[in-house]
C-alpha cells in the first residue's frame, strides 16, 4: 500500500512538474513575443486595420489654343453614412430618417422613401460604418445633400462621409478625341499619354481604417499629404477650325459611305496643327474616332508623292518645266507591267509643268526612269536629303514609320524606280506628306508639327515649345519657287480645277492612289479600293495654313482626289478664308473704335487711366474702388459697386486680377478656368462668406 501512494505521488509531481514546466514556456513565449516580437506583430494588426491609401491628384486641363477646355476632369463624389450609435445618436437618427428619405428620393429618384428608409434601418441594426448612399454625385447635388436631415449634422454626430474622385471628360466629346487622348486599363494614348508627366501631379497620402464590413473608411489625420494637382497643357489647336474641319470630312465620308478618312489643318509658318480630326465607319454605322490616321498610317501614298520627284528632278537638273515629255497614248511597258495614266487616250506631248499638274503617270515615271536607272540609288539619296526617310519625331506615340527602300535592298525590283516615282512601293503617313508640302509653302524650311504650345501651373507658364526646323532648305529657292508655280497650276489649269476659287489662290496636288489589299497585288473579290488624297496650301501668295485630306475606300464610281479629297479642301478653306483672312476696307478718317467699351465690374482707377488713353469725357461722382461704366456717345458714367468685407462679391465682368483681389480679401479661396473676363461664379454674389471656402470662377 506504501509503494502504491508513493507511486501516485511520484505521478502527481511529474505532472505538476510538467504542468509548470508548460506555463514557463507559454510565459517565455509571451514575453518574447511582447517585448522581442511585439514591433513587428503591432505592424501586422495595424495593417489589418487601417493603412495609408494614395488620392489621386486631380489631373490637369488641356486646352485650346483660346483657353477652352478640350479636356478636364470633374469632380464626383461618393456619399457613405457612419450609421454606429457612437456616431448618430438613436434620438437624432428616430426624428430625422423620415425626413431624409423623402429628400434622397426627391433628388435622386432612383428609390422611394420607403426603400431608403428600409436600407437605412437594416444598415443600422447591423451597425454598418461606412455604408453606400450613392455613387457619382455631382457638385451641385453635394451642396443640397450637406442640407439634408441628419446629414447637416456633419460627420461626427450626423454620419455624413464624402468621398472625393474625378472623372475625365471633353466637353467637344469627339472633336480631336483620338489625338486629345484618353486612359484606358491603365494605357494612355495621345496627349494625354505624351504629356502625362505633367498631367498627373503628385498623389497625396490618407490614411483608411477597416470597418467590421470589411470596407476600408478614411478617418481624420493630421498627417494626411494633400496631392499636388496636375498642370494645364495649352495645345496649338483651335475649336472653331477643327469643327470646321471635322464637319466637312463627316459629311463626305458619309456622302461616299467610305471606310474612314482624315484630315489635318497645320499653321504653315510654325507647323502648330491647329486641326486634326480621324473619323471612321463603325459598327453602329455612326464615324468615330478610333485610330489616328493622320499619325499612324504609314501606306503608299500616291500622285501627292509627285511633288518628291518633281524636287529630285529640278534639283538634279534632269528637266526644266517647259520641256516636252511625250507620254503617247497613255500607256507604257516596264518590263513586265503596265503604266497607265487616267485620261483613256492618254496626254500625247506635254510639258513637264502640265505632266505635273495633269498628273501624267506616264510623263512622271518617265522621266525619273530615264534619269536614274542606271543609278536608282541617286533618286533614293535625293528623297532622304529631304528628309522623307525619318520619322518626324511627334511627341504623340504610334507614328507610322516611313518606309523608302534602298536599290540594293530585298525586294528592289526593276519596276521599283518607274513606280516609285509616282507614289507605290513606299509608304508615308498623311502628316509626313503634309509636312513636305508644308515645306514647299514655307519657302523650303521643314517644320515639326507641333500639337502643344505652353504648360501652366494655375495659371502661370511652366514651360513654352518653340517650333522645330527639320530641314532648313529642301530644296534651291529657284527650285522652291517652280514648285509653288507647278502646285498653283493644278488648281488653276490641271486636276484640281474644280475647287478654283476667284476669293483667294489654293495651291496643292490630288492623289488617287490603288490600295494594296495582298501581298501580290491590289484586286481582291471586291474590286479596287482607292484611296484619295489632295495636299496643300492656301492663301499660295501668301501661305497661311497647309492642310491634308485622306478619304479611304468611297464607294461608288466616283473615287478620285480631286473628286472626293479636294472638295473637302476647298470647303474647309473657304470657310477658314471668310471667318479670319477677309480684312474689309476701311476709311483711313475713321474713328478706331466704333464705340467705347463698357464694363460691368472692374477697379475704378484702372478704368480711368483706360478711357483717359481713349479721349473719353469721364463722370465720377463715386467714391467706391470698384465701379460699372455706362457710356453715352464720347461720355462714360462710373456707377458704384459695393464689396463687402463679409458678403461674397459679384465679379462677374471682371478681368481675373481682379477677381482675385476681391475674392481673396473677401476670405474665399479661389479655383478658376478658362481666360478673359469672368463669366459665371459657383457663389452668388451676396451669400454669406463662411471660412476657408472655395469660390469656382468661369471665364469666357
Amino acid at each position: 500500500m506504501e509503494n502504491s501512494n508513493s507511486d501516485i505521488l511520484w505521478r502527481i509531481r511529474l505532472v505538476y512538474a510538467l504542468i509548470a514546466v508548460f506555463a514557463l514556456l507559454i510565459l517565455g513565449r509571451v514575453v518574447y513575443i511582447q517585448f522581442i516580437e511585439g514591433d513587428h506583430w503591432r505592424d501586422i494588426a495595424m495593417n489589418a486595420t487601417m493603412r495609408y491609401v494614395s488620392i489621386d491628384a486631380a489631373r490637369g486641363d488641356i486646352r485650346s489654343d483660346d483657353g477652352r477646355l478640350l479636356a478636364t476632369s470633374i469632380p464626383v463624389y461618393e456619399i457613405r453614412m457612419d450609421l454606429s450609435n457612437q456616431v448618430i445618436s438613436e434620438t437624432v437618427f428616430r426624428s430625422g430618417i423620415d425626413s431624409l428619405c423623402i429628400s434622397l428620393s426627391a433628388l435622386f429618384g432612383d428609390r422611394t422613401p420607403a426603400q431608403y428608409r428600409s436600407a437605412l434601418l437594416a444598415a443600422r441594426n447591423n451597425q454598418e460604418r461606412y455604408f453606400l448612399i450613392k455613387r457619382n454625385v455631382s457638385y451641385n447635388e453635394l451642396i443640397q445633400i450637406r442640407q439634408f436631415p441628419i446629414f447637416r449634422l456633419g460627420r461626427y454626430r450626423g454620419g455624413f462621409i464624402v468621398n472625393e474622385r474625378t472623372r475625365r471628360e471633353m466637353p467637344y466629346k469627339s472633336l480631336a478625341a483620338r489625338t486629345i487622348g484618353y486612359e484606358r486599363e491603365g494605357v494612355y494614348v495621345g496627349l494625354e499619354g505624351a504629356y502625362r508627366q505633367y498631367l498627373e501631379g503628385t498623389q497625396g497620402k490618407r490614411l483608411m481604417q477597416r470597418t467590421s464590413g470589411g470596407n476600408w473608411m478614411p478617418i481624420n489625420d493630421d498627417n494626411e499629404i494633400q496631392p499636388k494637382n496636375g498642370m494645364d497643357i495649352i495645345t496649338t489647336m483651335n475649336v472653331h477650325l477643327q469643327d470646321i474641319a471635322e464637319n466637312a470630312l463627316r459629311k463626305q465620308l458619309q456622302k461616299y459611305n467610305a471606310d474612314y478618312g482624315t484630315i489635318v489643318v497645320m499653321e504653315v509658318s510654325t507647323g502648330k496643327v491647329k486641326a486634326i480630326s480621324n473619323l471612321s465607319l463603325s459598327s453602329r454605322g455612326t464615324y468615330e474616332e478610333s485610330f489616328n490616321f493622320a499619325v499612324g498610317e504609314s501606306t503608299e501614298p500616291g500622285s501627292t508623292f509627285k511633288l518628291a520627284s518633281m524636287i529630285a528632278i529640278l534639283e538634279d537638273g534632269i528637266a526644266k518645266p517647259t520641256d516636252i515629255i511625250h507620254t503617247g497614248n497613255g500607256q507604257m511597258n516596264y518590263y513586265d507591267r503596265v503604266m497607265r495614266d487616267a485620261r483613256q487616250d492618254g496626254f500625247g506631248s506635254i510639258t513637264l509643268q502640265e505632266t505635273f499638274e495633269l498628273s501624267s503617270n506616264v510623263g512622271m515615271s518617265k522621266v525619273i526612269h530615264d534619269a536614274y536607272r542606271q543609278s536608282p540609288q541617286r533618286f533614293i539619296n535625293k528623297l532622304k536629303e529631304i528628309g522623307l526617310d525619318q520619322p518626324l519625331g511627334l511627341e504623340i506615340s504610334g507614328e507610322g514609320k516611313p518606309t523608302i527602300r534602298d536599290a540594293n535592298s530585298q525586294g528592289w525590283s526593276s519596276v521599283s524606280l518607274p513606280w516609285m516615282a509616282i507614289g507605290y512601293e513606299l509608304s508615308l503617313t498623311p502628316l509626313q506628306i503634309l509636312s513636305l508640302y508644308n515645306a514647299v509653302a514655307n519657302n523650303g524650311r521643314m517644320m515639326r508639327p507641333m500639337f502643344v504650345e505652353e504648360i501652366r501651373q494655375t495659371g502661370s507658364t511652366v514651360k513654352i515649345f518653340i517650333p522645330t526646323v527639320l530641314n532648313r532648305s529642301i530644296a534651291s529657292a529657284t527650285t522652291i519657287r517652280t514648285l509653288q508655280d507647278m502646285l498653283l497650276g493644278v488648281v488653276e489649269n490641271g486636276t484640281a480645277k474644280n475647287i478654283h476659287t476667284n476669293s483667294y489662290q489654293i495651291a496643292g496636288k490630288t492623289g488617287t492612289a490603288q490600295v494594296a489589299q495582298t501581298r501580290h497585288g491590289y484586286k481582291s473579290e471586291t474590286g479596287v479600293i482607292y484611296q484619295a488624297s489632295f495636299a496643300g496650301y492656301f492663301p499660295a501668295d501668301n501661305p497661311v495654313y497647309s492642310m491634308m485630306v485622306v478619304i479611304h475606300n468611297p464607294k461608288g464610281w466616283i473615287y478620285t482626289g480631286s473628286q472626293i479629297a479636294a472638295p473637302v479642301f476647298r470647303e474647309v478653306a473657304d470657310k477658314i478664308f471668310a471667318t479670319q483672312m477677309v480684312i474689309p476696307e476701311t476709311d483711313s478718317q475713321a474713328p478706331v473704335m466704333a464705340s467705347l467699351p463698357v464694363f460691368k465690374n472692374a477697379y475704378k482707377e484702372d478704368l480711368r487711366h483706360i478711357y483717359t488713353i481713349l479721349n473719353s469725357h469721364l463722370v465720377d461722382n463715386q467714391d467706391s474702388e470698384w465701379v460699372s461704366t455706362v457710356v453715352k456717345s464720347d461720355t462714360v458714367i462710373f456707377n458704384s459697386k459695393t464689396v463687402s468685407g463679409n458678403l461674397v462679391p459679384d465679379v462677374v465682368g471682371m478681368g481675373l486680377r481682379d477677381a482675385l483681389y476681391v475674392m481673396e480679401n473677401t476670405g474665399l479661396r479661389v479655383r478658376f478656368s478658362g481666360r478673359g473676363m469672368v463669366r459665371r461664379q459657383s457663389i452668388p454674389a451676396g451669400a454669406q462668406v463662411s471660412g476657408n471656402q472655395i469660390v469656382y470662377l468661369e471665364l469666357n
